[in-house]
């Protein structure tokens, strides 16, 4: 099936220019379009880690990589905070895009755009559609759990919550129901979603917003103390079309079929139900708003010049670097034989 390319032309943030690379490493992009092809051809679910990886991303500190920094005896870095771990996934498929990029154009391309190139690669494979990403971000050289769990919206927010989360960042309250609809694809662990299961209120076990039988469907999946007894334990986000980015999503939230809280918020005010709405009736219509909504995330707080660097490997800051204490550094080639091994 052909990919539509709903926006050329996509708008350019300060310090951000589409074909960033057409001259300093020309492969680059195509690089890392085969690294999450052949990801997604042996695991179908890495298109949605790598969408998520990128909006998880550009929400701590901006679009800087920062989320792809290892752990060290000193620091816990954001992927190991409680929202990210172990739920984040598709980072060995950055390590394989950084590799080969590195082996064509040594210490040219950073690691934040390595993602956000594999989060529209990513879109074009789960959803048929695709863009031109602006490029240019700088690595940054900061990662800390705590970061991550000051920034991250959570699942279990209200309406308001949310609205004021995506502000924060520069994005609308439709930007919010837009992005939103990337749970059209990718699991969750129950411990996200369980608060609507079991003592909801003191007059209703379960959300009542929830579809009974949807509820009943989950606890045969997630049952009390689940995360405890079986933490690993997942469930699709979208039962409709759970491997397709379409706008089932929104189909499923009208037939109270939302999985976290922070889901059935957006029907709780008429503005950002209006939205829903909206692409229930085209997904062309939320489409178009996506990419352009992935477009103007991949821009927050960026990094560009000679700020921060060109990280060698996406899971350490370079030696030498102001930032974390990092000890025992491996050269690239280490890094990537153990990470691809």
């Amino acid at each position: 099936m052909a990919v539509i390319a709903l926006f050329p032309i996509a708008a350019e943030g300060a310090g951000l220019k589409v074909g960033f690379y057409s001259k300093s490493c020309p492969s680059a992009e195509n690089l890392v379009q085969q690294a999450v092809a052949s990801a997604v051809k042996n695991n179908s679910g890495i298109a949605a880690g790598l969408i998520r990886l990128h909006f998880h991303d550009c929400f701590v500190k901006g679009c800087d990589g920062s989320v792809l920094i290892d752990s060290t005896a000193n620091n816990t870095a954001e992927k190991d905070a409680i929202p990210n771990k172990p739920s984040l996934r598709g980072f060995e498929v950055i390590d394989a895009a950084k590799k080969a990029i590195e082996a064509k154009c040594p210490k040219t391309v950073s690691c934040a755009d390595i993602l956000a190139f594999a989060a529209r690669d990513s879109i074009a494979l789960a959803g048929n559609a695709t863009y031109k990403v602006p490029a240019g971000r700088r690595d940054g050289r900061i990662s800390t759990d705590q970061n991550a769990l000051s920034n991250l919206p959570s699942p279990l927010s209200m309406a308001s919550e949310l609205v004021g989360n995506f502000t924060l960042k520069n994005l609308t309250a439709e930007d919010m129901v837009v992005l939103s609809g990337a749970h059209t694809i990718g699991v969750s662990h129950c411990s996200s979603f369980t608060n609507r299961l079991y003592g909801f209120s003191n007059t209703s076990q379960v959300d009542p917003t929830m579809s009974s039988a949807y509820a009943f469907l989950l606890k045969n999946i997630c049952p009390a103390n689940s995360s405890r007894f079986f933490p690993n334990t997942t469930n699709n986000m979208d039962i409709i079309t759970p491997t397709v980015l379409d706008n089932k999503y929104y189909v499923g939230l009208t037939n109270n079929l939302g999985l976290f809280t922070s889901d059935q918020a957006l029907l709780t005010n008429s503005t950002l139900k209006a939205s829903v709405d909206a692409f229930v009736k085209s997904e062309k219509t939320w489409k178009s708003k996506f990419v352009k909504s992935m477009v103007k995330m991949g821009d927050i707080e960026v990094l560009t010049g000679t700020q921060g660097e060109i990280r060698l490997s996406c899971r350490v800051i370079n030696k030498g670097s102001v930032g974390l204490e990092l000890n025992n550094v491996p050269n690239f080639g280490e890094f990537a034989e153990i990470a691809t091994s």
